[in-house]
């Protein structure tokens, strides 16, 4: 790193300890529920529908497969949504694009419960990504800043801890009434959901200033910056493993564990469980040790993973390796701040952009998972495809750390 840059890290840091404002602990509480409410809202509305393709299919007359182009609208959305608003929107405070974005988000799923046609209903899910990537970054700057630097992994996670609650009780409970009732309700409860955040924010959340040199051009700068690249690099890629299992778990269980029906959502539970356990330890990890959690987490899904994929016929192994694979959630806010330290003075583009690049991990790692099934490797081969997504992962992190070295031996010697 330049003399330049490290002169900059040091004026920003100096910048947002002056513009922070003392707090409670109960007022800081209140926010990160308030921001946490909006990512239960978001992880449910995202999630929910892979368990109601089924009636969303019936009721549009449309394949299940076809039904699926609701998912992949709403990945698109926030893949374009994330960089787009994030850059359209730098001289917005804070606080007012939360509000905005979730207004958005609200609407988006009251709308889509509505919907006269499938065509509207997937125009509709992509619209309603749009500011998926974009709250979730911003709302990390938000929590970040408001506790002490060596707490603020701690903080995101604490945020992110609304996404993976999801997983375990806003998706089943939201798949529960859409297949009882109808797949609108969910859709509908998700937007009461979105209009709750709201509130929760206006309420509890300060209205803030504008960044001093906020500009669209200030945050495209993330763009010439190497180490976002390779972080980014890293989500897609490696992250990418979790979901190449996790798309194919039902099958697994049922046709090569040989457990029942019954059981699959037993093995939800366990994933969410895991998700929500690696997140909060993810967090105090990445306090203690940034990159070390970053390439630890990597380095133990190559391993879980692999073993997932040599034992998947063991009904007790299977279910441990979920549970474990769940829990390589815990790279999510470790990436989140790893962003915030390499972005400099492109915070709101950067921050954003690591939930496009969880969502290519959502799209390469399904699409990968099931070329495999299709060339006949069998539900287990999952676990090997993930493994290797991981350890491309690992890689990209190892260039990611080559680089900072070659960085920092230039300045070295470019000082001596």
């Amino acid at each position: 790193m330049s003399d330049m840059a490290i002169a900059e890290e040091v004026r920003l840091a100096a910048d947002d300890k002056a513009a922070a404002v003392p707090r409670s602990r109960l007022a800081v509480a209140l926010i990160e529920l308030a921001l946490a409410v909006g990512s239960f809202g978001i992880g449910t509305g995202e999630f929910a529908i892979m368990g109601l393709l089924p009636n969303v299919a019936q009721e549009f007359n449309v394949t299940t497969p076809e039904a699926g182009y609701a998912i992949s609208a709403y990945a698109l959305g926030v893949v374009v949504g994330a960089p787009i608003i994030a850059v359209l929107a730098a001289k917005l405070a804070r606080q007012t694009l939360l509000l905005i974005l979730m207004a958005v988000f609200a609407v988006g799923n009251v709308v889509s419960a509505v919907a006269p046609s499938f065509e509207s209903f997937v125009l509709l899910r992509f619209l309603t990504g749009l500011p998926h990537g974009a709250y979730f970054g911003v709302a990390a700057l938000v929590a970040a800043s408001l506790v002490r630097p060596n707490k603020r992994t701690q903080a995101v996670a604490r945020v992110m801890l609304g996404l993976t609650v999801a997983t375990l009780l806003g998706t089943p409970v939201a798949t529960f009434f859409g297949q009882a009732v109808s797949w609108r309700i969910a859709f509908a409860a998700v937007g009461v959901m979105g209009a709750l955040t709201v509130l929760l924010i206006w309420l509890f959340l300060p209205k803030d200033k504008v960044q001093e040199g906020a500009s669209p051009m200030r945050e495209l700068g993330a763009f010439r910056r190497k180490q976002v690249w390779f972080t980014l690099g890293i989500g897609a890629v490696g992250f990418g493993g979790l979901f190449s299992v996790f798309s194919y778990i039902a099958s697994t269980a049922t046709q090569v564990a040989g457990m029942p029906e019954s059981a699959v959502p037993i093995m939800m539970a366990l994933f969410g469980s895991g998700m929500i356990a690696g997140n909060l330890v993810g967090g105090w990890l990445a306090d203690k040790n940034l990159m070390a959690t970053i390439g630890g987490t990597l380095a133990g899904s190559v391993v879980v993973m692999t073993v997932l994929w040599l034992t998947a016929e063991n009904p007790t192994m299977l279910s441990a390796c979920v549970f474990l694979v769940g829990c390589s959630v815990a790279i999510g806010p470790a990436l989140q701040t790893r962003l915030m330290d390499v972005a400099a003075d492109a915070q709101t583009l950067a921050a954003a952009l690591n939930h496009s690049a969880f969502n290519i991990a959502n799209a390469l790692g399904a699409w990968l998972g099931g070329l495999a099934i299709a060339a006949g490797y069998g539900f287990e081969s999952t676990g090997w495809v993930g493994a290797v997504l991981a350890a491309a992962g690992l890689v990209v992190f190892g260039l990611s750390l080559a680089s900072d070295q070659r960085s920092v031996r230039s300045s070295s010697i470019s000082r001596a």
